[in-house]
């Protein structure tokens, strides 16, 4: 299977407990590729980048993980986004962009986004987040659900992780109105309560389990300090949580990390709350670590 993960890589910078920055590279649905790779699912990351020397450097970071790169479009005179993290003493985090002109933003725009569109109806699996309908505008959410709906028709499909930054929005309308798209477009959801109450309120959920029966659905949420994925499919119905965790240093890439566990461990046969379990067990090893890339090996050994 060939998956593709659609999105934007930014320079990283993390602040230290002293004030002082770690420059790296982050951006969910690369998280999530990067990790797929990891587990050898062959993967794509479809995103554009500039001709600067770190649109440079992460494409050689990239393909050193394994991560296919021809979906890479670099457009001359562009550069890639940038933002900073900081995490509190819970290890929970916060993120500060400066990303307006970033060259993702042109994915389905510029010179060359006809080729990128047919490229992406031709894979079996594309993965796109709600951080990535906020990078493209009306025209190109347009676009890309075009896209999406060309590859479903010709029997790929379609995950959806309903990460939401209000920031990336001009208004909550349009983003409700673009999430609501997306979920009825997915084949297999990744939501977390948090994002959908944030969203939609205290009834977000519904927003979500509205495609049950239609979709494969991983509702995350938490019992206490546990998290949990409640993992629909079907008539099933079933709540898997994390197992202990050491300790949390930083809890970045948590969720992509989640979703590429798991969906590395659907391709590979594993039932969805086998797969759920699975993916518990890579989070736990991601937020042991500064950072959205945990070493090679600190990886955990998965059951497939």
């Amino acid at each position: 299977m060939r998956v593709a993960c659609v999105g934007e890589c930014m320079v990283e910078l993390s602040e230290r407990p002293d004030g002082s920055l770690v420059r790296g590279f982050g951006g969910d649905t690369l998280n999530t590729a990067l990790y797929l790779a990891r587990l050898g699912v062959t993967v794509d990351y479809v995103t554009a980048l500039g001709d600067d020397p770190w649109s440079d450097a992460m494409v050689e970071a990239w393909g050193r993980e394994g991560i296919g790169l021809e979906r890479v479009r670099r457009l001359p005179g562009r550069m890639p986004g940038l933002y900073i993290i900081r995490t509190d003493d819970a290890g929970e985090r916060s993120f500060h962009y400066w990303r307006d002109s970033a060259a993702a933003r042109d994915l389905f725009s510029e010179p060359g986004a006809a080729e990128t569109r047919a490229a992406l109806e031709a894979d079996d699996l594309v993965y796109v987040s709600g951080i990535s309908l906020s990078l493209y505008g009306e025209a190109g959410r347009a676009a890309l659900a075009e896209t999406l709906a060309a590859l479903r028709a010709r029997g790929g499909r379609v995950a959806f992780d309903t990460n939401y930054r209000p920031r990336g929005w001009p208004d909550w309308e349009v983003a409700r109105a673009a999430f609501r798209a997306a979920l009825a477009q997915a084949d297999l959801i990744f939501a977390s309560v948090e994002d959908l109450d944030w969203l939609f309120g205290e009834a977000g959920d519904e927003e979500v389990l509205r495609h049950r029966g239609r979709a494969e659905i991983v509702l995350k949420t938490a019992d206490g300090p546990v998290p949990v994925a409640r993992v629909l499919h079907g008539t099933s119905d079933t709540k898997v949580p994390a197992g202990p965790v050491d300790r949390v240093v930083d809890t970045t890439a948590a969720g992509d990390s989640f979703a590429a566990g798991y969906l590395a461990a659907r391709i590979a046969g594993l039932a969805p709350e086998a797969a759920a379990a699975e993916a518990h067990r890579l989070a736990g090893a991601v937020i042991g670590h500064r950072g959205a890339v945990i070493p090679r090996e600190a990886m955990p050994a998965l059951a497939f």
